[in-house]
């Protein structure tokens, strides 16, 4: 019985160099840009929700219909910086993220794929092994420890994290 191929996608070398030069040149107008927090600054700063971002937005609003009321310590050129750095990294983000799980979830498919048939080689080569095939008890045994025993995968259960 066949297996059920669940994607079949290739690259050529140079769609593979356009995506790279592509994430390099990324790479290249983010550079100096960007930070990297830390789990813990992540954590200290967490993200803006939508109903914060609402309370930004009606801020922004009043402080341009009432530029009196902005208190003296507060820097709204910078501000309005700010706001209209984190519009343009807000439409990036969605779209990279997008391309990332794509990206993510193509590599699911293969690894499945390459799973499901490194499984259906693995169980050959138990068959050809009982059937005292040259060479095939080796091969057999050598994959044989790669599978783990009480509660682990076997050969008839695929690990569910490729």
């Amino acid at each position: 019985m066949a297996l059920e191929n669940l994607i079949s996608v290739t690259f050529t070398e140079d769609e593979l160099n356009k995506l790279t030069q592509g994430i390099d040149t990324i790479k290249e107008v983010l550079l100096g840009k960007t930070v990297n927090l830390t789990p813990e600054q992540r954590a200290q700063y967490g993200r803006i929700a939508n109903q914060n971002k609402l309370i930004v937005d009606k801020a922004k609003n009043y402080m341009e219909q009432h530029p009196s009321w902005i208190p003296n310590f507060l820097d709204k050129e910078e501000f309005d910086r700010d706001y209209s750095t984190r519009q343009q990294i807000e439409t990036h983000v969605q779209l990279l993220e997008n391309l990332s799980q794509q990206l993510v979830d193509t590599k699911t498919l293969l690894d499945y794929d390459n799973y499901s048939n490194a499984l259906s080689f693995y169980r050959m080569m138990r068959f050809l092994a009982g059937e005292n095939e040259p060479g095939a008890k080796s091969v057999y045994q050598d994959m044989k420890v790669l599978f783990k025993k009480n509660g682990g995968i076997t050969p008839d259960t695929p690990d569910t994290e490729l």
